[in-house]
């Protein structure tokens, strides 16, 4: 596995921890919710896939087959991010930031593909 994903599997893992424990218990994550018309408990199911997809991506330092799902799963649950935001039609800095995570989450997918059998 090259340096590259292992550098990008650790930020993503860190942050996604950070993202998805905020989710769980920050108030400023109730009123994101809140603001973005979503209900309050697809907050707490975010926030576990986010941790959820962290710990995956995080292992998948040592095994390239839970780097690809970590990447696919951390993916997925930035499309829905940019899909959200631009259904509120929220302004472009507000869409960058998970623009910016599934790049990166393609990026460690693409770098270990090979490992899922594709």
């Amino acid at each position: 596995m090259g340096i590259l994903s292992i550098v990008i599997q650790v930020l993503l893992g860190l942050g996604f921890i950070m993202f998805g424990v905020m989710k769980l218990g920050s108030k400023q994550m109730v009123d994101e919710f809140d603001r973005l018309e979503l209900p309050q408990w697809f907050r707490v199911v975010t926030g576990l896939v986010e941790i959820t997809a962290a710990i995956v991506i995080l292992i998948g330092i040592w095994n390239g087959l839970f780097a690809a799902l970590g990447a696919l799963l951390i993916a997925f649950t930035m499309i829905g991010a940019i899909l959200t935001h631009i259904k509120i039609k929220d302004p472009a800095q507000r869409v960058m930031m998970p623009v910016i995570l599934l790049i990166m989450g393609i990026i460690v997918l693409s770098l270990n593909v090979s490992h899922i059998g594709v």
